[in-house]
C-alpha cells in the first residue's frame, strides 16, 4: 500500500477579512478543515493615541481616550478622569457619580447591543442585527441629548461632568429602561434555543478557568469560564457597592456561554441603570466645587474680575496635576480597563497607558481555535467581542 503524506496549509484571515472585526490578522494552519495552528498579529491598526496624549493638556485628552475603544467611549473617559482626581484628591459630589454610573452602564448596553447584532449575524441570524441596531439607535440619541455627539460625547471630564443634563433626559432614559426587557426577551426567542445557533456555538472555542485566569482574561470571557471576577464588585467605585446587581456567571467557558452571560448582564445593567436614574435629580450639582480644575459660572465670569482670569487660565493653560501616577480599575463592556496615568507636576501627563481587555482577548485566541473547525473561528472571534482600536493604541 503506497504511503499517503500530507501537508499543512498556512491561510492569512485577515486584516480585511469582515469577520476579523477590524484588522486583526490571524495566521491559520489547516490540515484540511481543523485549524492546527494560529497566531494572532495584531498592529495595524496603530494610531499612536497614547503618544499624541502627552502634548495635550489633561482636558483635552478625554475626546482621545473616548477613541481608544470606541464602543465604551463613556467608560474610557472615566477611568481617565478617575485616575487624574485620584491625583488631584477631588471627591464628586453624589449626584455626580450617579449620573457617571448611570451613563457608563447605559454605555455597556450600547457596547453589548452592537456585540449581539454582529456576532449574530456572523453565525447566520441576520435579522437579530436588525433588532439590535434599531435599539442602539435610542442609546446614541441620549449621547446626542447631552452632549450632541452620537459616538463621542465627551461629557466626562475631569472634575464632574461637561453640563448639567438637559431638559427631558429623565424620561428619554425611562423609556429605554421600560422597551428593552420585552427587546430583550425578542433577542432571547431567536437566539437561545435555536438548534442552528446551538450547534455553532455549544462546545465551540472553549477555554477553562484556568487558563483563563493565567492569560489575563477578564470580563464576559472569564466569567463565563467559571471566574467570578467583576470590578464593580471587587473594587467598587462611584458608589457600586451601593447598587444591588448579580454577576452572571458560566461553567463551560465556550462561546454560548459568552452569549449568555453577555445576555443577562444586558440585563443586570438595566437594573443598575433604573436605580441610577431614580437617585438623579432633574437639578443639581453636575461638578466639583474646585476651581483649581473647573472654571467659575458664567455669571460671575461676566461680573467678577478674578473669576474672568479664572476662567482664562483653565481654558488657555489647563490644570497642573501633582506629581505622582494613578490607576483607577473600572468594568467596561469588555471587562478591567482603566488609565494609568503619570504626572510631572505640569499641565500636560507625562504618561498615559491604557490597560486594554482587547489585546488579552486577542492574545487567548489560539487557545481557543486549535483544534477546531475554520468557520468556528468566525464565532470565536465574534464571542470575545475584540474592539482592535482598544488593542492597537
Amino acid at each position: 500500500m503506497a504511503d499517503f503524506r500530507t501537508e499543512t496549509m498556512t491561510v492569512n484571515m485577515g486584516p480585511q477579512h469582515p469577520s476579523t472585526h477590524g484588522v486583526l490578522r490571524l495566521v491559520l494552519q489547516l490540515d484540511g478543515e481543523t485549524v492546527v495552528g494560529a497566531e494572532a498579529t495584531v498592529g495595524y491598526l496603530h494610531t499612536g493615541i497614547e503618544k499624541t496624549i502627552e502634548q495635550k493638556k489633561y482636558q483635552q485628552v478625554i475626546p482621545l481616550v473616548e477613541r481608544m475603544d470606541y464602543l465604551s467611549a463613556q467608560s474610557n473617559s472615566l477611568g481617565f478622569a478617575l485616575s487624574v482626581e485620584l491625583m488631584l484628591g477631588l471627591e464628586m459630589p453624589q449626584r455626580v457619580r450617579d449620573i457617571r454610573v448611570l451613563l457608563a452602564e447605559l454605555q455597556r448596553l450600547n457596547s453589548h447591543l452592537v456585540w449581539l447584532a454582529t456576532h449574530a449575524m456572523e453565525v447566520g441570524a441576520v435579522s437579530l442585527m436588525l433588532y439590535c441596531f434599531r435599539e442602539r439607535e435610542l442609546l446614541l440619541n441620549i449621547n446626542e441629548m447631552i452632549a450632541g455627539f452620537r459616538m463621542f460625547p465627551s461629557y466626562i471630564r475631569v472634575g464632574g461632568l461637561r453640563a448639567d443634563l438637559p431638559r427631558g433626559f429623565h424620561q428619554a432614559v425611562d423609556e429605554i429602561l421600560k422597551r428593552m426587557p420585552g427587546k430583550l426577551d425578542e433577542y432571547e426567542d431567536l437566539l437561545t434555543h435555536n438548534q442552528i445557533f446551538l450547534k455553532r456555538t455549544r462546545g465551540v472555542g472553549t477555554i477553562s478557568r484556568e487558563d483563563a485566569a493565567s492569560l489575563g482574561l477578564v470580563g464576559p470571557i472569564a466569567r463565563a469560564a467559571g471566574v467570578p471576577y467583576d470590578v464593580r464588585k471587587a473594587f467598587p467605585y462611584c458608589g457600586y457597592e451601593t447598587y444591588d446587581f448579580d454577576v452572571p456567571v458560566g461553567m463551560r467557558g465556550d462561546v454560548y456561554d459568552r452569549y449568555l452571560v453577555r445576555t443577562e448582564e444586558m440585563r443586570q445593567t438595566l437594573r443598575i441603570c433604573r436605580q441610577a436614574l431614580d437617585r438623579i435629580t432633574p437639578a443639581g450639582e453636575w461638578c466639583a466645587d474646585d476651581p483649581r480644575v473647573v472654571p467659575p459660572p458664567k455669571d460671575r465670569v461676566y461680573t467678577e474680575m478674578e473669576a474672568l482670569i479664572q476662567h482664562f487660565l483653565i481654558y488657555s493653560q489647563g490644570f497642573v496635576v501633582p506629581r505622582g501616577e494613578a490607576y483607577v480599575p473600572l468594568e467596561g463592556p469588555r471587562g478591567e480597563h482603566g488609565c494609568y496615568v503619570v504626572s510631572d507636576g505640569t499641565n500636560r501627563p507625562w504618561r498615559v497607558k491604557m490597560r486594554s481587555p482587547s489585546l488579552m482577548s486577542c492574545q487567548a485566541l489560539p487557545k481557543m481555535v486549535v483544534g477546531g473547525m475554520i468557520a468556528d473561528v468566525i464565532a470565536v472571534i465574534g464571542s470575545i467581542d475584540v474592539v482592535m482600536g482598544d488593542v492597537d493604541r
